[in-house]
């Protein structure tokens, strides 16, 4: 993945969601799809997770995802406003904000227009 595209998307994350850019952006991991079952969802039956911020400075990328499509990038814009949001922030109203920042980077920049939204519900903590 080049850095040229990083930053751009850093910018698009930054620029929708409001906060600040960082001083470096977030190191970019591509793992197996059985990595995300054991590391971000070991304790779901079914695991949907193709992205994730662990808030120390790493996004991991699902491999099976093609870099170069827009609902990828646009994932990866989720995963950013992650990386620039308070980690102590609740973690439905992180899902939220970074879906809402999603939403707002396809109906701004691609031509296809799909919503996405969180799984969590109210008084569900994850």
């Amino acid at each position: 993945m080049s850095q040229m595209l990083i930053v751009v998307l850093l910018s698009w994350a930054s620029h929708l969601s409001g906060y600040p850019m960082p001083a470096e952006p977030p190191e970019i991991q591509f793992k197996s799809h059985e990595w995300f079952v054991e590391h971000a969802c070991p304790k779901m039956d079914d695991c949907n997770v193709l992205a994730w911020y662990n808030d120390e400075g790493i996004v991991y990328i699902d491999e099976s995802l093609d870099i170069d499509s827009g609902y990828t990038t646009s994932v990866l814009v989720h995963e950013f406003v992650h990386a620039m949001q308070d980690p102590d922030m609740e973690p439905c109203e992180r899902e939220r904000e970074a879906y809402a920042v999603q939403n707002a980077y396809v109906e701004t920049v691609l031509t296809t227009h799909r919503r996405f939204a969180p799984k969590c519900m109210s008084g569900v903590s994850e």
